[in-house]
């Protein structure tokens, strides 16, 4: 599993370890739960995906800088090595060296060529102190030396390092620890402490084997190249040979623990337990000596300053999640405070109080919504105290209604007594409009109803126009026009009669001559359509604006001057809405129109 996807499913399991949390309903207590979950997951989630990415980061790191120091050593070596093949190849070149490997035995040896190329060797290794030895070997088991002599009268031929050079002529080759030799020095060094380095010598003209040379290389100098490179506080570098030996390696007790089998695959990078800890093996390849340069470093011990970090960074996300904590207990009591009160104003107003107000000094969304919640409880108290002056003006209009009808109550049934006496003594006038009049006042009571079909709001008024008619004789004609399917419909009572009685003293009889009245009745967009027109004086501009005017304003002085067209006008939108009611037309001189629209009912 890849670091991304622990990190994803720590995560989910954080994700689903709060969805199993209880519902919360207090908003203090989700503020808080949020802030907290928005806290601990980057802590979290950067204290683990950021220890894995730094101890990822470190690893590289050393492993980058092992290879370095590695790919540094086998260049070392490899110049050592290359710079001993360079004399090799000068010796080979020196016609002294060649004479000498052409001598075919014992007897044929010149002392003046013995001390000339012995002068040589010596030349090269006075230059040279990383030299202990060179010795050369002909086919025929001769040698030459400054430092190395055989022990035994064995030949050198039948030595391993001779025969292997012989087998590879244009190879070089090398020999780590070089036990068991037929050779001692008048150095006195031990084998660990050499590199031994053979190479065969062919003859140019007949292409012919004409011996080995034979150099031993100090490790002096590989050892000074690697005891200076550290890896860490216990790592180390060391070479191991083609065969799995140890060419070089600093005093360690880990590096005869690690198996020259664990380098037999492609991967030049391992990690290997090795008494119970972690190591990160990693080597190269020398192509020129066939040897491997291999660094080893404990990964515990390279982490370990990744290990102080993360407790570090647990100590510091505790520090801040304490802290976050209380710093979130006080910025959600800012939050939660304001909108708890806002909660107990609503609640005292859902008692009925209209009289608590919302009071903030912030003009942030809380302080938005509590001066929203004071004009909305504003609009409330005024819509409370409008229904209530509109539904005790109505009550008013109805009793002024009722008192009006208690009077002719009376009357009415006076009315019909005198109709009767009249009837007995022959005066048919007095009779007819008596009749009338007793007429208009049953009409007005209806039973107390202040419903009544369309029929008798007409019968009613024409009632009063009969009376009037009487009185003005001549002065006063009028005109009753209705649509025959309106009768059955319902109005408010007496809504016409007033504005009779309004057009007959204020335009006809104020007028020179006769005047006549026209009621019209009938359906007009949808709704029940009155107009009562006169032709008499009519009304000025300036009049016609401060009747409307007056109409319009229902707490005007106008509103209650009595039973009128204010009282009409005011009873309709009382009861159905501003959208009916009365509407005044005039033109001076020429007369006034008023029409009453009026919903179907």
């Amino acid at each position: 599993m890849g670091v991304l996807e622990k990190n994803e499913c720590w995560d989910g399991a954080i994700l689903e370890f709060f969805r199993k949390l209880p519902k919360i309903e207090n908003i203090r207590s989700k503020l808080l739960l949020y802030f907290f979950t928005l806290i601990l997951l980057p802590i979290i989630t950067l204290g683990v995906l950021g220890n894995v990415i730094y101890s990822k980061s470190i690893e590289e790191q050393a492993n980058e800088h092992t290879g370095q120091m590695i790919e540094q050593v086998t260049r070392n070596v490899e110049f050592y090595i290359h710079d001993m093949e360079n004399i090799v190849s000068y010796l080979l070149g020196d016609p002294q060296i060649i004479a000498f490997l052409r001598i075919a035995k014992e007897g044929d040896r010149d002392e003046s060529l013995n001390n000339e190329v012995r002068r040589i060797l010596r030349t090269y290794t006075n230059v040279h102190p990383e030299i202990a030895g060179i010795l050369i070997v002909n086919e025929n088991n001769l040698y030459i030396s400054n430092e190395m002599h055989r022990i035994s009268r064995d030949p050198l031929t039948d030595e391993t390092w001779y025969k292997r050079a012989i087998a590879s002529p244009n190879a070089m080759q090398l020999f780590s620890k070089p036990i068991g030799r037929n050779i001692t020095t008048t150095l006195n060094y031990s084998a660990d402490e050499v590199v031994s380095i053979a190479k065969a010598v062919v003859d140019p003209k007949t292409s012919q084997h004409l011996g080995v040379i034979l150099i031993d290389l100090k490790l002096n100098k590989i050892k000074e190249v690697i005891e200076t490179i550290t890896l860490g506080k216990n790592g180390f570098l060391y070479i191991m040979d083609a065969n799995g030996g140890i060419v070089y390696a600093p005093v360690n007790p880990i590096v005869y623990r690690v198996k020259s089998e664990w380098f037999n695959h492609s991967a030049n990078s391992i990690v290997k337990i090795i008494q119970g800890s972690e190591f990160q093996i990693i080597y190269k390849d020398s192509a020129y000596t066939k040897w491997k340069t291999i660094g080893v470093f404990s990964l515990s011990e390279t982490l370990k300053e990744v290990t102080i970090l993360r407790h570090y960074s647990i100590l510091i996300g505790l520090v801040t999640l304490i802290l976050a904590v209380v710093a979130a207990f006080f910025f959600t009591a800012s939050i939660a405070k304001p909108l708890s009160k806002l909660r107990s104003l609503m609640k005292k107003a859902e008692e009925g109080d209209l009289s608590v107000r919302f009071n903030s000094k912030y003009n942030d969304e809380i302080g938005q919504l509590g001066n929203s919640f004071n004009t909305m409880i504003k609009e409330i108290s005024n819509l409370v105290d409008m229904v209530y002056t509109e539904q005790k003006r109505k009550r008013e209009a109805e009793l002024k209604t009722l008192q009006a009808q208690i009077k002719p109550h009376f009357l009415y049934n006076t009315l019909y007594t005198i109709q009767w006496m009249a009837g007995e003594h022959g005066a048919q006038e007095v009779v007819r409009i008596v009749g009338a009049l007793a007429n208009l006042f049953r009409i007005g009571l209806s039973k107390g109803k202040e419903m009544i079909p369309v029929h008798e709001e007409l019968e009613h008024v024409r009632s009063y126009l009969m009376i009037q008619k009487a009185r003005y004789e001549d002065k006063l004609r009028y005109e009753i026009n209705y649509e025959e399917d309106i009768l059955n419909y319902r109005v408010l009572k007496l809504i016409l009669q007033p504005l009779v009685e309004n057009a007959i003293y204020h335009g006809i009889n104020a007028k020179r001559g006769g005047g006549t009245i026209k009621i019209t009745a009938r359906i007009d967009k949808e709704k029940l359509y009155f107009s009562v027109a006169d032709d008499g004086i009519g009304m000025t501009a300036e009049k016609l604006a401060e009747l409307r005017k007056s109409l319009d304003n229902q707490h005007g002085e106008a509103a209650r001057t009595g039973f009128g067209i204010f009282n009409v006008n005011e009873r309709i939108r009382l009861s159905f809405g501003s959208e009916y009611g009365l509407l005044y037309t005039s033109v001076d001189q020429e007369g006034t129109k008023v029409e009453v629209w009026h919903p179907i009912r």
